[in-house]
């Protein structure tokens, strides 16, 4: 059996090696839209909801693994951020098969559209130049996984991560 304080210890990484993990891949996303240029569909930014929310859950965890509150406060947050990467894996397979043509995607997928002008006259141009994302083509592919794919893959990893220390020790 382990002992209160190794099982603390063990929390404490986990929650924040989960905490930095979301912050990286939410961060990512926003530098490929900021940086990159690559524009969000609906269901994109619908995708980055369980991080928003699953960060400060797990500060939230870190605090209390770091104070040493009791053990089931640090692994309910856990739970909870589990609970969170499984919804975004869900809604990222969604995506990727709307994406591939499995089902059908969203009726509407708009957005706001960035870089239209706020210039009258160059306004009516824009809107001939400019076209939103479609959340049923991929804007980008590495390695063969779009972007919701990609979030998948890394929902299923940090959902593992986290049920798995929400286990008790």
């Amino acid at each position: 059996m382990i002992d209160a304080s190794t099982a603390s210890r063990h929390h404490l990484v986990i929650a924040v090696l989960l905490t930095l993990g979301m912050a990286v891949t939410v961060g990512g996303a926003l530098g490929f839209e900021h940086i990159g240029g690559y524009i969000p569909c609906a269901l994109c930014l619908l995708q980055r909801d369980p991080y928003y929310y699953g960060i400060p859950l797990g500060i939230l965890a870190v605090i209390t693994s770091a104070l040493k509150l009791p053990a089931w406060t640090t692994r309910t947050l856990l739970l909870a951020i589990g609970i969170l990467m499984l919804v975004g894996a869900g809604m990222g397979v969604y995506h990727s098969g709307a994406e591939w043509g499995f089902w059908e995607g969203p009726s509407t997928c708009a957005t706001t559209a960035q870089g239209v002008s706020s210039n009258v006259g160059d306004l009516l141009g824009d809107l001939d130049s400019k076209h939103g994302p479609s959340c049923t083509e991929a804007a980008l592919r590495v390695l063969g996984l779009s972007f919701a794919g990609w979030n998948v893959i890394a929902s299923l990893i940090f959902a593992a991560i986290a049920l798995r220390g929400a286990a008790k020790a």
